[in-house]
């Protein structure tokens, strides 16, 4: 059992990897493809942003559909999909084209996170989930690093149409394997019952308090949304994502346009924030874990974790300001490691905080649903920036380092006790804030 299960997250790995290479592989390709487009700053802006739109919006059914067909299902299907997009990038034409296909290219990997939050759920104890969704959230960091070289060596190779043909067929036998691979824990009870029983008795939560009433024990999917708690992971998820999406779609334009940065320089030097971030998260995975099996309360390792992650991700406002090129790289690299260091903490408050297990990915998409509103805000708003200011950094990088703040505040203060939701009956949710705060 333990073998099985470390499969399955490595396998979220690599699909997270494909996930975030097919998401970046635009941002690099962005200069060839304006110069053989002809698409300015805002043109470009809005193709990045177009993705969000769609990835955005659809985690709210996305959660809803994996927690009823299960994670075998979502991910094959999520993966084949975007793949396919991904493929059909490369036969873009103009802007509408390469609108369209971002925006399929969102409705396929609206499903991914929720979907690996849910087989860590599956599989781990709460006492081994931070670092369990340290390792599948350390995919996109990896994907982001691997895409600026490989990416960059693929166009010069193949060109920008290419490059994009050979990453999405990554994705297409990544869904075949997960089809014949994936299983959840119950269906290995025939094969090691014992393993399987201790496992589903130590994954979840001791159930939080509820009422006698007889129609107590329900919480709809609408009834998410009433929960203080939620609300503070959806708004420190939109911070957070603020700043990591500057990395993944704005970053490399900014080193090649105001850091002179060839495009050899790009898949080197340019590869060293997300690299960093790698074990950046693995850390906060480790750390989040290691303090509640030494008797922190989940409450106060989750959020210990958090809120330092995010204040130290603040740097990034900073590496605009300095003139050494080195020095901003080295700012980079601290607000990308910061991040990742919340960020492992931030897919494990879904497991924790879930009312039920049928409720864990569809918590995950509507946290993903607020995350990915700052995919659209931080592309869309460089992207006029760059316009009104004839092309500089500065207002994006500060109004992304403000956010970091803004997130560690939420998460000290609006997302409440790191436990599971209080099952009410509907006509008494109104008081969930309350229960809360007390």
């Amino acid at each position: 059992m333990p073998r099985i299960r470390w499969t399955m997250i490595f396998m979220c790995f690599l699909a997270n990897v494909i996930n975030f290479v097919d998401r970046a592989n635009l941002a690099i390709a962005a200069p060839s493809i304006r110069a053989e487009l002809g698409l300015g700053a805002v043109g470009m802006g809005l193709v990045l942003s177009a993705f969000f739109w769609t990835y955005a919006f659809l985690q709210l059914p996305a959660g809803w559909f994996i927690d009823k067909v299960g994670v075998r299902v979502s991910l094959a299907l999520a993966v084949g999909w975007w793949s396919a997009f991904t493929i059909a990038t490369g036969a873009a034409r103009g802007l509408a084209q390469l609108v369209g296909v971002r925006l399929m290219l969102g409705v396929g990997e609206a499903a991914a996170i929720p979907s690996f939050a849910k087989v860590a759920f599956n599989w781990f104890p709460r006492s081994e989930r931070g670092l369990a969704s340290s390792i599948f959230d350390s995919g996109s960091r990896v994907g982001s690093a691997l895409s600026l070289p490989l990416v960059a060596w693929l166009i010069s190779l193949v060109g920008w149409r290419g490059s994009f043909v050979i990453t999405g067929g990554l994705g297409v036998v990544w869904a075949l394997a997960w089809w014949f691979i994936y299983r959840d824990p119950e269906r290995y009870r025939a094969i090691a019952p014992a393993a399987v029983d201790a496992l589903l008795a130590q994954r979840a939560a001791p159930a939080a308090a509820v009422t006698s009433d007889e129609n107590a024990g329900t919480v709809s999917w609408l009834d998410l949304f009433r929960y203080r708690t939620v609300w503070g992971m959806m708004i420190g998820l939109f911070c957070l994502n603020f700043a990591i999406y500057f990395f993944i779609t704005w970053f490399p334009s900014y080193l090649l346009q105001s850091r002179g940065f060839s495009l050899a320089s790009l898949g080197t030097w340019g590869m060293l924030p997300a690299l960093l971030a790698i074990p950046g998260g693995w850390l906060g995975g480790l750390v989040s874990d290691s303090l509640f099996k030494r008797g922190w309360s989940a409450t106060a390792a989750r959020k210990t974790c958090l809120v330092i992650g995010m204040l130290l991700s603040s740097s990034i406002a900073l590496s605009v300001l300095v003139q050494s090129t080195w020095a901003c790289l080295a700012l980079f690299a601290l607000a990308y490691a910061s991040l990742s260091f919340a960020g492992a903490n931030v897919w494990t408050l879904v497991g924790e905080v879930a009312p039920t297990s049928a409720h864990v990915a569809s918590l995950g998409g509507i946290q993903n649903f607020a995350g990915n509103l700052a995919g659209i805000f931080i592309t869309t708003f460089t992207g006029v920036m760059l316009a009104i200011t004839k092309g500089s950094f500065v207002i994006p990088l500060m109004v992304a380092g403000s956010l970091c703040v803004v997130g560690a505040l939420s998460y000290l203060f609006v997302v409440g006790k790191v436990e599971p939701l209080p099952l009410l009956p509907r006509a008494r949710t109104a008081k969930i804030a309350r229960h809360e705060a007390a």
